[in-house]
């Protein structure tokens, strides 16, 4: 099915942005396409909890406490879905991992690092 590698954390000062990718270069189109993509985050000592999700045909959802402040997207040319996040905070300091959706089968990127912080 192929790997999802994420990019784009990074250390940002509270109410700055960043922009998440998460490409599938090995998934192919027939299979990316009709996938429901995600974006979830995990602070230390927690559980991993939802960020947000965007459908195949484009529909989206967020957790409460991001809605307004993120925004999901998905490119199917690049097989890519990112995530804009604005206003960022430090209660928004997480390792934020993607994830892919099709046919019950779920598989998952290795996450990368976002820490919010003056």
């Amino acid at each position: 099915q192929g790997p999802l590698v994420e990019s784009g954390g990074g250390l940002v000062q509270p109410g700055g942005s960043l922009r998440l990718s998460c490409k599938a270069p090995r998934t192919i189109t027939s299979v990316f396409n009709p996938s429901t993509m995600g974006w979830y985050r995990q602070a230390p000592g927690k559980e991993r909890d939802l960020v947000a999700t965007i459908a195949p045909g484009g529909s989206t959802n967020y957790a409460d406490s991001v809605k307004g402040r993120f925004i999901i997207s998905r490119d199917n040319a690049r097989k890519t879905v990112y995530l804009q996040m604005n206003d960022l905070a430090p209660e928004d300091t997480a390792i934020y991992y993607c994830n892919r959706i099709l046919s019950g089968q779920t598989y998952w990127g290795q996450g990368t690092q976002v820490t919010v912080s003056s």
